[in-house]
């Protein structure tokens, strides 16, 4: 059964809480950070932000985690040519970070090499810098892409998904 206080937590988030800590500004130069960076490999990143749990995922108490694989499904992360999407998932009110990767990147990723990502975005989110810190995050997941689907020489990649954030903020 969910607890009282997190119910609360999710229910009463204000919107206008969740646009300063991203505004729309900060949201177009991280959709140009994924569109830049997906230049140099051939592997999708995907941002999505969500200010609080839907209440169908807080009555039955339902894990960050199960939130985001669910996201990454509908969001299409897991149908890219290579199967080298991954989506970086924010839960602004619990502050809380996941990152799903497709078959084809944690074939070269172990799931513990994720930690030092998400410990620097939560990091930067402590203080305050929400755009720093998925800017950064960004930036890792894409030499991690470069690394292992890396673009070939005199070829450009191709945009197999959308660049924006998805803004799941009410």
């Amino acid at each position: 059964m969910v607890s009282l206080l997190r119910f609360l937590k999710h229910r009463w988030w204000d919107d206008r809480d969740a646009r300063r800590l991203l505004d729309a500004a900060a949201l177009q130069r991280l959709q140009q950070r994924v569109a830049d960076s997906e230049r140099r490999h051939s592997g999708e990143i995907r941002v999505c932000v969500e200010a609080s749990l839907p209440l169908s995922y807080l009555w039955r108490d339902g894990h960050i985690r199960e939130r985001a694989l669910s996201l990454f499904g509908k969001l299409g992360v897991w149908d890219t040519e290579l199967n080298n999407g991954v989506l970086i998932y924010v839960l602004l009110v619990e502050h809380d970070i996941e990152i799903v990767a497709d078959r084809g990147l944690a074939r070269h990723i172990a799931p513990d090499q994720w930690q030092p990502l998400i410990a620097h975005m939560a990091e930067a989110f402590a203080q305050g810098r929400f755009e720093e810190g998925l800017a950064r995050a960004i930036d890792e997941v894409s030499a991690l892409l470069e690394r292992h689907f890396p673009v070939a020489a005199g070829q450009a990649g191709v945009n197999e998904l959308p660049d924006p954030v998805v803004d799941l903020r009410r």
